[in-house]
């Protein structure tokens, strides 16, 4: 974790996340429920997206509709990760490290966006949220996931007095250092001011519970949280939305995708090995192993 930038910004550096988070962590039914959400929230197909905080690539198979899929991370590792898995899919994938905060890509350069699992780390949503709008053309799709503050096990916690702060106030409630959960309503709120429309939530992984998941097999309980997904309130500890970006902005841009300085937004020059200058402050990045780096410029 890194507080260089500001807003700070949650750094995977180096992690064993894949390892320490997801292998043999009791994970599936979150995986198989988060997948479920994913495939009835994305359009049948499209032309490019950009999947934020891709990690080591879990769920970039199922962005296989579209026609580029841009990995983005701000870990080079986990990228390494995921394109160790994936490889560069005849030039499907691309692979960059950047600040969501920061994106280094031109306006209106995304059909579609995901971001799932990285939200809860936003200590600035409407920031994040402005500069993701920025990325995507007008009409664009943007599945969002976030932890949702409002759960059942945080109402019942609160009810019995073993928690000091309310599920029900709206303010972001931060549990761990840059670790959020978000009220609904928030979150509806950030992203309409952020020119997004809502178009459908689900309440996902409703049943992320030990004793449950100990006795009831995981594709059982992804199968019936699938089923009910459009129907329960938003009590689930986490909540995928739908929203489109709304009618303003540039028109889409389309191939090849168009790189911009993540710190002033300006034009990019190719040099030899690799490396892109800035036409307005001079800053220089690189492509290093098959990842466009974005994080920090070179000497």
């Amino acid at each position: 974790m890194t507080e260089r930038l500001s807003p700070p910004v949650c750094d995977y550096e180096g992690s064993r996340y894949e390892q320490d988070f997801w292998q043999g962590r009791d994970r599936t039914y979150e995986d198989r429920a988060e997948r479920i959400a994913l495939r009835r929230l994305l359009p049948p197909c499209g032309g490019r997206v950009l999947e934020i905080g891709a990690g080591f690539g879990r769920l970039t198979g199922e962005l296989l509709a579209f026609e580029q899929v841009v990995l983005l991370d701000y870990s080079r590792t986990m990228l390494a990760a995921a394109r160790a898995r994936l490889g560069d899919g005849d030039g499907r994938y691309t692979y960059v490290a950047a600040d969501v905060y920061r994106l280094p890509f031109a306006p209106g350069a995304f059909d579609a966006a995901t971001m799932i699992r990285v939200f809860h780390h936003m200590a600035d949503p409407a920031a994040a949220l402005g500069s993701i709008r920025r990325a995507l053309a007008p009409g664009a799709a943007f599945v969002l996931e976030y932890a949702n503050k409002r759960n059942l096990k945080a109402m019942l916690r609160y009810a019995l007095r073993r928690q000091a702060w309310s599920p029900y106030t709206p303010e972001p409630v931060e549990f761990v250092a840059l670790n959020f959960d978000f009220h609904p309503a928030y979150v509806q709120a950030a992203l309409r001011a952020a020119g997004f429309v809502t178009t459908r939530r689900l309440a996902v992984s409703t049943f992320r519970l030990g004793l449950l998941k100990r006795i009831v097999p995981a594709g059982l309980l992804a199968t019936l949280d699938g089923a009910l997904q459009p129907y329960v309130p938003l009590i689930s500890p986490s909540v995928f939305t739908l929203n489109r970006a709304d009618g303003s902005g540039p028109d889409p841009v389309r191939a090849p995708l168009a790189f911009r300085c993540p710190m002033c937004g300006g034009d990019l020059t190719v040099g030899e090995d690799d490396v892109f200058t800035c036409r307005n402050d001079g800053l220089r990045w690189a492509r290093r192993d098959g990842i466009y780096d974005f994080k920090e410029p070179v000497d």
